[in-house]
């Protein structure tokens, strides 16, 4: 089985991407609904968070309200860390459950983790591949902007929060440019497509 990550910041397309290399057969996991079902209500996660954190961070049916505490975690280093040191053990347990059951049913499958901090945490180490989807700075600000009804300053600093693109471009087997829209970045994602399933057979 071919282990692939893929990543990229903020806003550059990464749902779209996931969703074609889907179609096109891949077995895909997206760290963000892991990240959610780790920390809802009554796991260690969200007990761990509500210790640290405290209850103003709940949401009124106890689930994490994640704008809260994204706006607390965005403005402070320390407490983002330490966010991402009760989530991310969780995260990696789950995920690798998750491998080994797609290996388990289907050696010659492509298993893809779509998690935007795959860098950071250091959980590219996992993978046999990796890819980074990038566009161009202005869209990025500009795609943000619209998605989170943020002004510009938000979406900087959310962007300015993460690693930057060049950098985690740097990381990469595969780049997709989705900065040319959807179907520039299907194409992309096809051709790439095409050389793991090469791999993986």
């Amino acid at each position: 089985m071919l282990k692939v990550g893929l990543t990229g910041s903020i806003a550059v397309g990464k749902t779209f991407v996931t969703e074609v290399f889907r179609e096109l057969g891949c077995f895909v996991s997206d760290a963000d609904r892991t990240a959610r079902e780790v920390v809802s209500p009554g796991t260690i996660g969200w007990r761990q968070i509500v210790e640290n954190f405290g209850a103003s961070v709940l949401a009124s049916d106890g689930q994490i309200d994640r704008a809260t505490l994204g706006a607390i975690v965005f403005a402070d280093e320390e407490k983002r860390l330490l966010l991402n040191s009760i989530v991310h053990p969780l995260v990696f347990d789950r995920q690798n459950e998750w491998l080994a059951q797609i290996e388990a049913e289907n050696p010659q499958a492509i298993a893809i983790i779509d998690a935007a901090l795959m860098i950071e945490s250091g959980g590219y180490k996992r993978f046999d591949k990796i890819i980074i989807i990038w566009c161009q700075p202005e869209i990025q600000i500009e795609r943000l902007m619209k998605r989170n009804n943020f002004s510009r300053a938000e979406a900087e600093q959310r962007i300015a929060a993460q690693m930057s693109q060049e950098e985690k471009k740097r990381y990469a087997d595969f780049l997709i440019d989705t900065s040319d829209g959807f179907d520039e970045a299907r194409r992309q994602t096809e051709a790439i497509f095409k050389k793991l399933a090469a791999l993986a057979n």
